[in-house]
């Protein structure tokens, strides 16, 4: 089949359910009607006093882990390209009484990244812990039809904007004494599907990315760990919601794939649920992990 009857599969309403599936593979799948975990829990004191930086953190996990780490007493300063929304995000936080700043960058960009994190580190040192979240994904496409400048996108943002990142929050914190890089992953690290070619491989070079680092690092007292999200309630699949779909078919069909798709919990994480998993991962609980990429997922793997 070619692009276009492609296309026209996706547009149908037959054909939302295999939209769904193959965008909503490696974390980017949407699901309404949840109590958000936000809601549910309290701040804290694990990182008070803590620097951490986000990349893209105007949404989805990155918006979440931004609100959760200023929520538990640290200082985050985070980046994205919609300025708009990152503006919205610093208000919300600072309305509820933690501090960030939102500073504009592309992590596509070497000197937006470095720019970045030397404005972080100038206005709130460190950094203590980094999230290298930034990431994109294109509709599920065949390997072949793939476009040189959308496969070039994907790898910019998803593999070479972590290794930009890495790059220049790494001597800080060699001379800061230690810290903690976490990654968004994707179960996509371990396994995919149909159409996911250009994600999949880059999500791939995050394992090798971060095992390299860690074993580079450890002796610095910086530990180095993939956050790897299964499907989740992010906006980057209603972004390519098919035209003339209703909104309570598109949940319908969110919901059917999740149903699906996670064998044990038979729905989709909230991006709550997953930034939940990377504070966890950046406390002293787990001082001795390093060099991993660790599911969650809900038992989606599980069930391949």
């Amino acid at each position: 089949m070619g692009r276009s009857g492609k296309t026209d599969v996706l547009m149908s309403r037959r054909g939302a359910v295999g939209a769904a599936a193959g965008l909503a593979f490696g974390g980017t799948a949407a699901m309404a009607g949840t109590a958000r975990a936000a809601d549910r829990d309290g701040g804290g004191e694990r990182f008070r006093g803590k620097s951490v930086l986000i990349t893209g953190a105007t949404s989805g996990i990155g918006r979440a882990a931004a609100i959760a780490f200023a929520r538990e007493g640290a200082k985050v300063a985070f980046c994205g390209r919609r300025e708009r929304l990152g503006r919205a995000v610093e208000r919300e936080i600072r309305e509820s009484g933690g501090e960030a700043t939102y500073l504009k960058a592309d992590v596509r960009r070497p000197r937006d990244v470095r720019s970045f994190v030397e404005r972080a580190v100038g206005r709130y040192g460190g950094p203590d812990i980094a999230l290298n979240n930034a990431g994109i994904q294109l509709p599920f496409t065949d390997l072949h039809e793939v476009s040189i400048e959308e496969w070039d996108d994907v790898a910019s943002t998803n593999i070479r904007g972590v290794f930009l990142a890495m790059k220049y929050q790494i001597p800080y914190m060699r001379e800061a004494g230690g810290g903690v890089i976490l990654v968004t992953g994707s179960t996509n690290q371990f396994a995919t599907r149909t159409g996911l070619a250009s994600y999949t491989a880059a999500k791939n070079g995050v394992t090798g990315l971060v095992q390299a680092a860690a074993l580079e690092n450890a002796a610095h007292h910086i530990r180095v760990v993939a956050v790897a999200p299964g499907m989740t309630d992010t906006e980057m699949l209603d972004a390519h919601r098919p035209e003339g779909i209703s909104d309570e078919e598109w949940r319908l069909t969110k919901a059917a794939f999740a149903e699906q798709g996670v064998d044990a919990m038979k729905r989709m994480a909230e991006p709550e649920e997953i930034a939940a998993a990377a504070l966890a991962l950046a406390s002293d609980a787990f001082a001795f992990q390093t060099g991993t990429s660790v599911p969650v997922d809900g038992g989606q793997l599980a069930g391949l």
